[in-house]
């Protein structure tokens, strides 16, 4: 009640106390005066909205102060009123209110209500209910009435209304609606002003925050009274219809959201957002603890249930056709907000759980079910392995009581959860051949588990998609070979079914990808792939796929009317041959392109050509920007979600909608974009990877943002507390398979190509790429890594993490300053972002070849490294180091060094770096280039060997104090070094060795060979441990006739004598005790170039001046240790001459420059004359030289081929040559041996001419030499052909001669053969028994030679000779020799014939027309003459 002026009743009364003194005696005195007043003006209701606090007057002069009280004021006035009316105060009190209530929430002219007051309803209601609460206390309020009351006002309540009311603890809503009498009409109530309020929330801003308070706290209620615990029933009891109207109105509420999931597009902006709003109240932080944890997880169960089982109409035919539109991207975002804030409830294993139950007993809305499937698989990283457990229990249950709904279970959610990627879950058809592939699977237990999968998979049928029948097609079920009948019925059920869907099996591409269910790829576009993957394999192969051969003969459909219209598109030939072309050329010489089809593509690329130069512009292909600008939007979207951990939780579905962006945008590529087979791996050519512009692009863009991530990130929090968003990043990535060659190879540009210009910033987000590489490791195929140079050895396939390592590469001051900083921030952001794994589980992720790349960097660059060090336990120290930019690099490695858990993974055997990886990194530095200085290098060797490998266990990578063991291994080591090829493609050649490590080999060899010295006075029977080495790495390689092997074998024996010239000289033989004396042994050298050395002998019978000369110095060297050294030196050249007899004839070879050496030395050791031997030596040098040229008589002596050698030696060095056949008619004729053997060697220069013409011997020259000494040999009737039998009795004395050259001239023996026939003259053939039989077995090795393609000399040989004998054709050599048999045969006596029966067989094989002649001529001699007789007539 208001006085003049508008003023309240307090202020009435205040301003009377203020302007004078009460005229009363006392309060009860005023307030009896006061209710006579109000009972001359009486309006109650204006009455209840007068709140007042106490009035108190004010005295004056000391005057005492009396207070009059507004509330009982207002008590009394009720109690008057009531005893008046003859009805109870607090019935009155609360009829009023109701009717002020009414009053204030009057509704406006709009037609529906609205939920909210005006500002001034709310102070009007405001002042009502602090007198409503004031009356409480005085008991003049009857709850239950008002309660009643309010349900008969002429409109509905408005919500804020009772929201305040519950809020003031005046009626609580739960009274309040227990109190209604219709249960229908209060929740059609509730449902229309909660979609009100959540209307209006989204259209005015400064209404959102009080209309989430509204819903969260009515939300509250109906979570409190309609889950109650057990706890809780008891007083809750009044309550009967409270729960009823909860669970009504939530799932009234839910069913508003629910029916407009599949109609989306035709609600309205407003009515989305609303329905958004409403699902804030599956927040979890919204209840806080006003709910009971178990009554919020019964309702987000209870919620989910409803969401799953929500209008199950659909049937699972449906299901199986429509799935794909319910992946996680194409599904409404109303369903996937609400799932994911469900799963905030529960952990993944529950929710899986909870999944399993509703499937089990309920019938479901198979969108729903499968939709949240691929939530589930996106959302929660765990749910993968969950997910493979529920399938393989759903299998068991199936087969176990051949249940068709359990298999259609499965089915679903394998290819819903397949759809999301492999990156969330494994491919349907890995799926598919993982369960049903194999004997092991649930269906190969009997022949009714089988008959029960077929019978399923045909009922399928006629729903299935193509790429599902494709992959069962492709991937049959395991069926035993009885049972084959029901897998070929499936089939061909199957084939029927993709005929009506007109997609043919002959269709499929070669290198289709089963694992995508995509439908949109059509035939032509999956051959345009097929090419492009067939032209990556002939780039690094340069041979036609054998896919493409085998299509182009059992597949000639899909070959002729795809593949090859698809290849041979029309196009602007380029100037230089490419790839393109070069295949297309070797099909069409393969004869697998037809000549027409041929014709009319050159025909049609040469009227493009035409027509752009005739237009004079050349069409470029556009690319739509719309699908990047979107993908750029999202990855900005996801920026905004890293650096807020408050919408962590929402990363996941923003990296599903990438993913999804990304495949629009990658699909808008060409049609050649590159679809790799599932497991094959990835080629990238690391010497100049190649990247299409558009893939660039987005590989640029992934890689950018993903840097800028990191750093926004790393801005406000440290590496283990940015959440998930760079892990599921890069996940995501690696699910795009046809962009990981891309990725791949924008990775070898930016770290092998262009590491060391990087900046700092660069470098800290590619080492975090890089680890998330590794972590998502499963997900990418191996890497075939193309470094630029052919390789005798093939290149073995690399896991990504061993990709990357490869990529760092430190050999120059520029490039181990990147290697340290990049590893360094690899390792630290690694230990910080797992700063929580256990030990155990931190090995498993971090790359062993990372931390092996610190140990060797960090102690090579930091000195402070080497040696034990000082732990320090400040994990958050490697990051601080980091981030200062100030900071030097050594510094944050140190940092980083020192960490107690960084050295904790030192000490595990996986991550140790060996002593053997420790050289080969080692030796990749090029020392002129090296950061290091030249002493600072030799301090670093000098630490590494002696004080860190050398006494360190073989457990951890050491020698356990062995110095021959770190000889041995640094010998294997820089042998592998040399082989493997040079990465970066320049640089020292591989047959160098680094000199640094080849001197600390020498330092070793030299010490083990001072400790051999001391031990020798037992005998010690061991081998040289040099050349045991040597022979254990040729041993454990096959000796096979493979071109690859024997590159191999060449090189590595080339190497081995490249290291044994780098060791000191005396280090070739051994010294021992015989007796009391000391003696050199040389048999281990012996035996290895006996076995092994020659081999790399380019003329056949000597080695190669260097290791001759090593080996004569070693000699005289090692002689020091003998009491008698002349006496040492005979005993072991007079060795040679029986074990080793090549060591002689490289002295012939090299004599003119070995003597001056060898006397030079003796004499700087000894002063003494030469010993025996080695005089010996110089005198057949000198008599061969006297011989040739004064016609003295040479001196012979046994074994005859060593002065031979000289002889022959001689020979080669006169020029010009005129006294050769003199001189040899002047041999004695006691000189057969010699005669022989000279031609022996005339011989081996005669192939060493065609095969290493390098060397300098002319190949005319030494054919006239060896017809020269052949015609001697005939003149003097000397038995010469055994020279090439090494089979026959009295060949045996040549097998010296024949053991002493390489392997390859004894194979190319047949050749030297067959250019002696101008002097193959007829007495030959019935002189000499066994002649016909090694012709004809040369004549057959000649043709096995060629036959196989091995060894035979080409005519396209280097060097270049005016002679076309020297360079004519094998198949001239065939011929020559043929013909020459065959003439022969005829002529030659019946004892010829008589032990060429083993070898008939074979020549009939090869040579028919020969055979048949030699069978012929080859009967007994009766029936010779009988035939011969018989053509008289």
């Amino acid at each position: 009640m208001a006085g003049a002026g508008g003023r309240s009743w307090r202020d009435l009364l205040a301003g009377r106390t203020r302007k004078r003194k009460s005229a009363f005696g006392s309060g009860a005195e005023l307030q009896e005066a006061a209710l006579r007043l109000v009972d001359h003006h009486q309006n109650l209701n204006d009455l209840l909205l007068e709140v007042e606090d106490s009035v108190k007057p004010a005295g004056q002069g000391g005057t005492e102060h009396q207070e009059v009280s507004s509330e009982s004021f207002i008590v009394s006035v009720l109690q008057e009123q009531a005893s008046r009316l003859g009805v109870p105060a607090a019935n009155l009190a609360a009829k009023n209110a109701i009717t002020n209530i009414e009053q204030i929430c009057q509704p406006s002219a709009s037609p529906s209500q609205v939920p909210l007051l005006s500002l001034d309803q709310r102070k009007r209601l405001s002042r009502l209910f602090q007198t409503v609460k004031d009356l409480l206390v005085n008991n003049v309020f009857c709850r239950s009435l008002f309660c009643q009351e309010m349900w008969k006002m002429k409109d509905p309540p408005v919500l804020e209304a009772v929201w305040h009311l519950h809020r003031s603890d005046i009626v609580g809503l739960a009274e309040l609606l227990e109190s209604n009498p219709s249960t229908p009409a209060v929740v059609e109530w509730l449902c229309s002003s909660l979609r009100g309020l959540c209307e209006r929330a989204e259209d005015s801003s400064g209404d959102v925050e009080l209309s989430g308070h509204i819903l969260s706290d009515f939300v509250t209620v109906f979570l409190q009274n309609g889950f109650q615990q057990t706890s809780e029933l008891g007083r809750k009891l009044e309550f009967k219809k409270v729960p009823h109207i909860c669970h009504a109105v939530l799932r009234r509420m839910l069913t508003w959201v629910l029916d407009a999931v599949g109609k989306e597009k035709q609600e309205d902006v407003p009515t989305l957002q609303a329905m958004r709003f409403w699902l804030n109240v599956f927040n979890v932080s919204v209840y806080k603890s006003a709910v009971h944890p178990d009554s919020l997880q019964q309702f987000f169960r209870h919620t989910l249930t409803e969401v799953l089982t929500y209008n199950p109409l659909l049937k699972v035919s449906d299901a199986i056709h429509m799935q794909r539109e319910w992946s996680f991207t194409r599904t409404c975002p109303l369903l996937t907000t609400l799932y994911r804030k469900l799963f905030v409830a529960f952990s993944a294993k529950q929710l899986i759980s909870q999944l399993q139950q509703v499937l089990e007993t309920h019938e479901v809305n198979w969108q729903h079910v499968l939709s949240c499937v691929s939530t589930l698989a996106v959302c929660q990283a765990e749910a993968e392995q969950l997910f493979k457990d529920l399938l393989s229990h759903l299998l068991i249950k199936a087969f176990e009581n051949y249940d068709m709904e359990n298999m259609i279970t499965a089915f679903l959610i394998a290819r819903q959860a397949a759809l999301e990627g492999p990156a969330v879950f494994m491919a349907y058809s890995e799926w598919f051949k993982a369960s049903f592939g194999n004997a092991g699977g649930h269906h190969g237990n009997s022949k009714k588990a089988l008959v029960f999968l077929f019978e399923f998979l045909s009922e399928l049928v006629p729903f299935e998609t193509a790429p599902y029948l494709k992959v069962h097609i492709m991937y049959p079920p395991f069926v035993p070979t009885k049972h084959r009948s029901l897998l070929l019925e499936y089939i061909t059920l199957a084939k029927t079914r993709l005929a009506d869907l007109k997609v043919a099996i002959e269709d499929m591409g070669l290198y289709e990808d089963l694992s995508s269910t995509d439908e949109s790829v059509q035939p032509q576009g999956q051959a345009l792939r097929d090419v492009e993957k067939a032209l990556q394999i002939f780039e690094n192969t340069r041979k036609i796929p054998t896919s493409v051969i085998e299509a182009s003969i059992f597949r000639r459909p899909y070959y002729t009317s795809r593949f090859l219209p698809a290849l041979l598109r029309p196009r602007v030939l380029p100037k230089i041959p490419d790839v393109h072309m070069a295949f297309i050329d070797s099909l069409k010489r393969a004869d697998k392109i037809p000549s027409n089809l041929y014709s009319t593509y050159m025909q049609a690329c040469h009227a493009m050509k035409e027509k752009m130069l005739k237009d004079e512009t050349k069409l470029e292909p556009s690319h739509s920007k719309e699908p990047v600008e979107q993908l750029k939007a999202e990855l900005a979207e996801l920026r905004m979600l890293s650096v807020d951990q408050a919408k962590y939780e929402e990363v996941p579905a923003q990296i599903a909608v990438i993913s999804d962006r990304l495949t629009s945008v990658l699909g808008h590529g060409s049609d050649k974009s590159e679809t790799a087979a599932l497991n094959s791996p990835i080629q990238v050519d690391v010497s100049a990877p190649r990247l299409e512009s558009c893939h660039q692009s987005v590989v640029d863009l992934l890689l950018t943002s993903f840097c800028q991530n990191l750093i926004a990130a790393s801005y406000f929090h440290p590496p283990d507390r940015q959440g998930p968003c760079l892990s599921l990043f890069v996940k995501m990535i690696c699910g795009h398979r046809n962009l990981l060659p891309a990725l791949l190879g924008r990775l070898c540009q930016l770290i092998y190509h262009q590491g060391p210009s990087l900046d700092d910033a660069h470098i800290l987000g590619l080492a975090a790429f890089v680890i998330h590489l590794s972590e998502s490791r499963t997900l990418i195929p191996e890497v075939e890594a193309n470094f630029g140079i052919s390789q005798l050895v093939p290149e073995k396939v690399l896991s990504v993490s061993e990709y990357w390592n490869c990529l760092l590469v430190h050999r120059t001051e520029e490039s181990f300053a990147f290697c340290m900083r990049f590893c360094t921030a690899a390792a630290s952001y690694l230990m910080c972002k797992f700063s929580s794994y256990s030990h155990e589980d931190l090995c498993a992720l971090i790359p062993p070849s990372l931390v092996k790349k610190l140990q060797y960097l960090v102690p090579r660059l930091c000195l402070e490294a080497r040696g034990i060090p000082c732990e320090e336990a400040k994990t958050d120290l490697i990051w601080s180091s980091l981030s200062c930019p100030s900071l030097n690099y050594k510094r944050a490695s140190l940092c980083l060094w020192k960490q107690a858990r960084f050295q904790e993974l030192l000490k595990e055997k996986a991550f140790q770096l060996s002593f053997r990886e420790w050289l080969l990194l080692e030796l990749e530095v090029y020392p002129e280039k090296d950061i290091l200085s030249a002493s600072e290098r030799q301090d670093f060797h000098y630490w590494a060997i002696y004080q860190w490998y050398l006494p360190a266990p073989s457990a951890s990578g050491g020698c356990d104090g062995d110095l021959e063991k770190a000889c041995a291994i640094v010998v294997n080591t820089i042998l592998d070094s040399s082989q493997r090829s040079d990465l970066s493609g320049c640089g020292r050649s591989k047959m160098s060795v680094s000199p640094d490590i080849l001197c600390k080999l020498q330092e070793m060899v030299l010490e083990l060979g001072c400790r051999q010295k001391l031990l020798s006075g037992c005998l010690d029977a061991q081998r040289h441990f040099l050349f045991e080495v040597l022979q254990e790495r040729l041993k454990d390689r096959k000796d096979g006739f493979a071109l690859s092997e024997q590159l191999w074998r060449q090189q590595e024996l080339l190497l081995h004598r490249r290291v044994l010239v780098g060791l000191p000289a005396s280090a070739l033989l051994r010294t021992c005790q015989k007796g009391k004396k000391t003696v050199l042994d040389g048999e281990d050298f012996f035996r290895f170039v006996s076995s092994e050395l020659r081999n790399v002998c380019s003329r056949g019978y000597a080695l190669s001046y260097d290791i001759t000369t090593h080996f004569f110095r070693g000699l005289l060297n090692a002689s020091l240790d003998c009491e008698e050294p002349t006496e040492g030196v005979n005993d072991v050249l007079t060795a040679c001459q029986t074990k080793c007899p090549i060591v002689l004839f490289s002295a012939a070879l090299w004599w003119s420059r070995l003597e001056p050496v060898l006397c030079s030395q003796w004499k700087r050791l000894f002063g003494a004359p030469l010993p025996e031997e080695l005089e010996r030596l110089r005198e057949w040098q000198s008599s061969a030289g006297s011989f040739l040229a004064s016609g003295t008589v040479f001196p012979l002596s046994d074994p005859p081929w060593i002065p031979a050698a000289f002889l022959h030696c001689a020979v080669q060095q006169q020029s010009p040559r005129r006294q050769e056949r003199s001189a040899l008619k002047r041999l004695g004729t006691d000189a057969e041996q010699l005669l022989v053997s000279l031609l022996f060697f005339s011989l081996m220069d005669l192939i060493s001419a065609k095969i290493a013409p390098k060397e300098g011997v002319d190949f005319q020259t030494s054919l006239e030499w060896s017809l020269e000494i052949l015609q001697c040999l005939e003149e003097r009737g000397m038995s010469w052909p055994l020279l090439f039998h090494s089979a026959e009795e009295g060949a045996r004395k040549y097998c010296v001669l024949r053991s002493t050259v390489s392997d390859r001239h004894i194979r190319l023996l047949p050749v030297a053969f067959y250019s002696l026939t101008p002097c193959f003259h007829h007495e030959l053939l019935t002189r000499e028994r066994t002649f016909l039989y090694v012709a004809l077995d040369l004549y057959i090795q000649l043709v096995q030679l060629f036959v196989e393609g091995k060894d035979l000399p080409r005519s396209d040989q280097e060097g270049h000779s005016p002679d076309p004998m020297e360079h004519e054709d094998p198949l001239e050599v065939i011929s020559t020799a043929r013909r020459f048999l065959l003439g022969a045969i005829p002529r030659c006596p019946a004892q010829s014939f008589g032990n060429i029966q083993l070898l008939l067989a074979t020549c009939e094989e090869l040579d028919p027309e020969l055979g048949a002649t030699l069978l012929r001529f080859s009967r007994p001699a009766a029936a010779m003459e009988l035939e011969e007789e018989l053509v008289l007539f």
